[in-house]
């Protein structure tokens, strides 16, 4: 017996079918949104005039690693890691007083800085 799977997208503003995935990033964070044609294009619209008057990176300069690419191990001072708490934390991320930093969290530092 032959089994079929459908994978339907949902628009995660209004619940309606959507019609695809719109990626984008601001703040050295990246994100994914699953959108219909009528909210894919108020998005559009509403940071075109930042893309038409702002510079374009590669993807491979955003600071935003895929799922699965691996970063390489690197040890930052006292000082710097209390700098990217403290920057963390003014971002709107949560970050313990003690203990290792998430990599995303250090990922979107370094970008910012």
């Amino acid at each position: 017996m032959a089994t079929q799977t459908t994978v339907t997208l949902i628009d995660d503003i209004d619940g309606s079918e959507a019609a695809e995935t719109v990626e984008f990033a601001i703040d050295g964070a990246a994100y994914e949104i699953d959108l219909n044609d009528k909210n894919a294009k108020k998005l559009r619209d509403a940071v075109a005039n930042y893309v038409a008057h702002g510079r374009h990176v590669s993807r491979a300069n955003t600071g935003v690693r895929r799922r699965g690419a691996k970063a390489a191990a690197t040890r930052n001072s006292r000082e710097q890691l209390q700098a990217i708490r403290d920057w963390a934390r003014r971002q709107g991320y949560e970050v313990s007083d003690r203990g290792r930093i998430a990599a995303n969290i250090v990922e979107a530092f370094e970008a910012a800085h």
